[in-house]
């Protein structure tokens, strides 16, 4: 569990000159690889993989790789995996952020629909339809 903040971290970590001993006092405090992160959200959500493959309608054997680690999910499979989640916006542009990929931006046509769509209780399949229909790359149901 982590207990300090980032600004007390950083802080800490100018003043250390050993980079050695600050790694290891303070290891609980570091983000969990992103997979593991995907595995604790999906738990603390009650999903399964089964039902975020069959609900992004994608092969069973990506979500796997992702889950363990092998494969490192686009930004557009990372904002369908959200939806497929229930994430709200907060939790996915945090999901976005953790996964190393930048924000939804309402000023970019394609995030403004995946912000609408969020926003709107909208499934992946309505989604992926909304940015079609409004002349937008969808997001790719097959790998």
């Amino acid at each position: 569990m982590q207990e300090k903040t980032t600004t007390e971290l950083f802080n800490a970590l100018k003043r250390d000159p050993d980079v050695e001993g600050f790694l290891a006092n303070n290891q609980q405090e570091f983000s969990k690889p992103f997979h593991e992160y995907l595995k604790a959200l999906l738990k603390e959500k009650n999903l399964t993989k089964k039902f975020l493959y069959t609900e992004m309608n994608c092969d069973p054997a990506h979500i796997y790789h992702i889950f363990k680690g092998t494969k490192k999910p686009s930004r557009e499979r990372l904002a369908a995996m959200a939806r497929a989640m229930g994430l709200n916006l907060e939790e996915t542009q945090y999901l976005l952020r953790y996964g190393g990929y930048g924000i939804l931006y309402p000023r970019n046509p394609w995030d403004a629909v995946v912000i609408s769509a969020i926003e709107h209780h909208l499934t992946v399949t309505e989604m992926n339809e909304l940015l079609k229909q409004l002349g937008e790359l969808p997001i790719f149901n097959k790998d």
